[in-house]
């Protein structure tokens, strides 16, 4: 039987957890549109903004896992941020089509 103390604990963990996913979507925006910018202006992607993208977008992804009781592992900041051979590996290539 679940005790109902260990759920009040992962539901603070929840709550914790949902804030720290608004904050990674304001930021996803925000590199979204630097990474735009960046663009236009050199004509080339910036690849430290796409392996922060890749890195950011994978924390969101654990982040809503957890809180939708999908995975038990917990994430930042309860444990590290995901490693960079942690997230799915980037397009080589660009479409803009």
């Amino acid at each position: 039987m679940i005790s109902r103390v260990d759920v009040l604990k992962r539901l603070v963990r929840t709550m914790i957890c949902i804030l720290a996913f608004e904050l990674t979507r304001m930021l996803s925006y925000f590199t979204i549109f630097i990474q735009y910018a960046f663009l236009l202006a050199a004509g080339r992607p910036s690849e430290q903004l796409r392996d922060f993208g890749n890195r950011l977008s994978t924390y969101a992804y654990r982040l809503l896992r957890y809180a939708m009781l999908n995975d038990n592992r917990r994430p930042f900041p309860f444990s590290d941020l995901p490693a960079e051979n942690e997230c799915e590996r980037q397009s080589s290539n660009i479409d803009f089509s």
